[in-house]
């Protein structure tokens, strides 16, 4: 049986994992604006650190299938 991963082509999952990171486009995308936040120690509203993990799923997972990929 093929894992979640699996059936997700690298393709897709690299196309929806740029577009979250670079989301919203303007004025600054969120990853970074929570990467700065988390620097400065400011990361600190639920609403913000769900929004962190929320754009960086896509990214995690295309780790996670090269790695599983890596390991077989």
């Amino acid at each position: 049986m093929r894992t979640f991963l699996d059936k997700i082509p690298y393709s897709v999952l690299i196309l929806v994992a740029v577009l979250m990171i670079l989301a919203p486009f303007r004025p600054v995308p969120h990853v970074l604006e929570k990467l700065i936040m988390l620097k400065n120690g400011t990361l600190t509203r639920p609403t913000d650190i769900f929004d962190l993990f929320f754009h960086l799923i896509p990214a995690i997972l295309l780790l996670l299938k090269i790695y599983s990929r890596q390991t077989k």
